[in-house]
């Protein structure tokens, strides 16, 4: 072979090597790719062709030209096919990928948290008024005896509360009780029993509950409601004390702008008794709840010495407060389960 038919074949691998880069730069697909690949590696291919003409060459130097040219060009073309593959796959993959992403947010609902109802708001702030002051929380059973809600509290059998009209009695549990012996308890002043025959003086607590009536739904009254009771047993306690735990209590719960007064009443549970009121921002007065100090006979069914301990008790609906505070009208709105009126409390 002459030498300018060589140097020919060199220019023809210099023009197989750029075709075969040209074709994989062209490749848009990994199938593309690899059919380019097949092309280049057939025996039909130019390069290749080159390569099965080495052969012929009888110049020793010049055969040795050809073969490196041979040799570079195919470790440039399998340096390029690499290349472009693993370039390739990549935009497959990215383009894959966002293809199948999911919006994990597109079906997504923004939670709704609940909230605490008003009434359990109301209880919630009033023990930690009370706490504030000294107090611990005490609790008691909702079906309770006779004795823990009328005769321990200085009732007799011919108090009015013991009317099937104001009282809900249930059937006896067991054989230990007659019949009208056993109620839902209807107010929370059982638990001052139950706390004075388990706790030794001196006693500070508070007592909130559920209680039950035979009552008629109205604006101001359900059959079904919320009280808390207080109880202070000590040495040396008066009614200046009761006096200024209300006064204190009032400023704490509804505000400085709010004060408290006494009235004289009665109750059989407590000698002298009283009921209290708050003033309003607006100067009117609302009734609140009862007080006094503890009658001695309620101390001796407790199990405490009324000649070395006194104490006062007091109690209020928290219902009412709750309706109070938030100025709603009717207390019958808070137990209608509608979302509209309770979320504006939560």
């Amino acid at each position: 072979m002459s030498g300018s038919a060589q140097a020919s074949l060199r220019d023809e691998v210099v023009r197989a090597r750029d075709a075969a880069l040209a074709a994989i730069a062209e490749a848009t697909d990994s199938a593309s790719l690899r059919k380019c690949a097949a092309d280049l590696a057939s025996k039909k291919s130019t390069l290749n062709a080159v390569r099965a003409k080495l052969g012929k060459i009888t110049d020793a130097a010049e055969k040795k030209l050809v073969g490196q040219a041979l040799s570079e060009a195919s470790v440039t073309i399998e340096s390029a096919l690499s290349a472009r593959e693993s370039e390739l796959s990549s935009q497959e993959f990215a383009a894959q990928v966002a293809r199948e992403r999911m919006d994990l947010t597109e079906h997504l609902v923004a939670p709704q948290w609940g909230a605490a109802h008003i009434v359990t708001q109301a209880t919630e702030r009033l023990e930690d008024v009370f706490i504030g002051l000294g107090f611990q929380i005490a609790e008691g059973p909702e079906v309770e005896t006779d004795f823990y809600n009328f005769e321990a509290l200085n009732m007799p059998a011919s108090h009015p509360a013991r009317s099937e009209f104001d009282t809900m009695f249930i059937e006896p549990f067991s054989d230990q009780h007659e019949a009208n012996t056993v109620l839902l308890r209807t107010h929370t002043s059982p638990v001052q029993i139950r706390v004075m025959q388990s706790w030794k003086p001196p006693i500070y607590a508070i007592m909130p509950g559920r209680v039950f009536r035979r009552d008629t739904p109205d604006a101001t009254h359900m059959p079904v409601f919320h009280q808390i009771e207080g109880l202070v047993i000590d040495k040396g306690i008066t009614f200046a004390h009761l006096a200024g735990i209300i006064e204190a209590f009032t400023k704490a719960f509804f505000g400085s702008d709010f004060t408290s007064r006494l009235r004289p009443s009665f109750f059989p549970f407590t000698e002298p008794s009283a009921e209290f009121d708050i003033r309003r921002a607006n100067g009117s007065w609302i009734e609140l709840g009862g007080c006094g100090m503890v009658h001695p006979n309620v101390l001796t069914a407790g199990g405490i010495d009324p000649e070395e301990y006194t104490g006062f008790a007091f109690g209020f609906g928290i219902d009412r407060m709750a309706k109070e505070r938030h100025g709603v009208d009717d207390i019958r709105e808070m137990y209608t389960n509608d979302l509209r009126f309770l979320r504006q409390f939560s």
